[in-house]
């Protein structure tokens, strides 16, 4: 049997690339979890290493740390994205678009599109370009907000956070998220693995994270609502209400 491509938990959340993994960067760090938990554990045949395809991963680079044994191209329109990010051993870049890819059909084991669709005008044809590229039985790996996403997500901090249309032209934002239904449209059937992420507790460190307030005030806040969001991120299991959602495609 195959040993596993993806790296384990614990290594992988330890990746988080924000300075502050564990307050202004919790929120990522759910994300990755959510994205560990339906990611598979193997992906390609040996002898060989696996193949894959990362869609807009611009400086993160977290499909060659989620997989560290296989090998990771990541196509990104934003040439400064690509040249800003740090260098892996296991990856190469093109710089490139995800409604036109360079590539050849049922070329990769996996394509991975971690919040990449939302940003993207023709999310139809993206989708069907990452299916076209990805070899049967291969995988569709995504993480995206919830159609329903708001921000900031509890009423009472609309004072400190600036407005969410501010917000989502920063980001690059053409839709505000996805249901599942939509999404099996888009992908031509119900995902295999879902996970959901930020639950309505630890959603408040997202809202504290992309406020204006001051480093002082945003620390104390985080002290306060440590004991509850620590449960709230512990116990948090993947059919549990999340504000965003990850999700796997088996290619059929």
């Amino acid at each position: 049997m195959k040993s596993s491509d993806k790296a384990p938990l614990g290594p992988f959340l330890a990746a988080n690339p924000f300075p502050r993994p564990l307050t202004d960067g919790l929120f990522y760090r759910e994300k990755m979890r959510a994205i560990h938990r339906v990611a598979p554990d193997t992906l390609g045949a040996p002898p060989g290493p696996a193949t894959v395809l990362e869609i807009g991963g611009g400086r993160s680079g977290l499909s060659a740390l989620l997989y560290p044994r296989a090998h990771v191209v990541t196509i990104d329109l934003d040439h400064l994205q690509l040249v800003q990010r740090p260098p892996l051993q296991n990856s190469s870049v093109v710089c490139g678009d995800a409604c036109a890819l360079p590539f050849g059909d049922a070329t990769f084991d996996a394509v991975t599109m971690f919040d990449v669709l939302e940003h993207i005008q023709d999310d139809a044809k993206a989708a069907s370009e990452a299916l076209r590229v990805t070899r049967a039985e291969g995988w569709v790996l995504l993480s995206t907000p919830n159609v329903d996403w708001h921000y900031p997500y509890h009423g009472f901090m609309r004072r400190w956070c600036p407005p969410e249309a501010r917000l989502m032209a920063e980001w690059g934002h053409v839709r505000r998220g996805y249901s599942g239904a939509t999404l099996v449209k888009l992908f031509g059937g119900t995902a295999e693995r879902r996970s959901s992420f930020i639950n309505p507790i630890t959603a408040f460190f997202h809202d504290v994270s992309f406020s204006s307030l001051r480093r002082r005030w945003r620390t104390l806040l985080y002290a306060a609502a440590a004991p509850a969001t620590v449960a709230a991120y512990a116990l948090h299991s993947s059919a549990m209400p999340g504000t965003e959602t990850a999700f796997a495609w088996r290619r059929r």
